[in-house]
């Protein structure tokens, strides 16, 4: 039996807010409103990252009984958590340069591209055969673990992914081989 996956990237945090490494919090109106209209295919089996955004995002959808997956949470920026991309480069621009560059290179405490890819590879690998359709609420750099697993290409390629806040990204696959699938 073939698995049909969407990964679904969560909604975006408040409008007007900066962007910071793991900001996490709720989901503003506009972000509930946008998430509502946002039509996914039905699913025998449905996840989530830990993550409030992510749970908070399943629930727009209807989904309050997802299953929360760990392996599924985003990656994790260490030290730079709750800071701007500009505040990370004033302060340590070789260590930023080095882990947008090098997949294996982490940022203070956090996690490297590689390690994200290979929880996620996991994951993808490990959902039963039988599964059916599966929907997952997760974050970009998980998308984009999944798609780069899908592939084939290698994690170095993980920056060139581009993954917008509520789009679908579609994997069907079986025993440990997975293709994307786009619409």
């Amino acid at each position: 039996m073939t698995v049909r996956l969407t990964l679904l990237a969560a909604a975006p945090g408040p409008a007007g807010r900066a962007v910071r490494f793991g900001d996490d919090g709720p989901l503003d109106e506009r972000a509930l409103r946008r998430t509502r209209e946002v039509v996914v295919p039905a699913a025998g089996l449905v996840y989530t990252a830990p993550s409030v955004r992510c749970r908070a995002t399943a629930a727009a959808l209807g989904r309050e009984g997802a299953r929360v997956e760990e392996a599924l949470r985003d990656l994790d920026p260490g030290l730079w958590r709750g800071r701007t991309l500009d505040e990370v480069a004033a302060d340590d621009p070789a260590a930023l340069a080095a882990w947008t560059t090098d997949p294996a290179a982490a940022p203070p405490g956090g996690e490297p591209v590689t390690a994200l890819c290979a929880r996620v590879a996991d994951w993808l690998d490990g959902l039963p055969g039988d599964a059916g359709r599966v929907l997952a609420v997760t974050g970009p750099a998980v998308v984009r673990a999944a798609v780069l697993h899908a592939v084939g290409a290698p994690p170095g390629a993980f920056w060139r992914i581009d993954v917008e806040p509520l789009s679908a990204t579609g994997l069907s696959g079986r025993a440990g081989r997975w293709n994307l699938r786009l619409a």
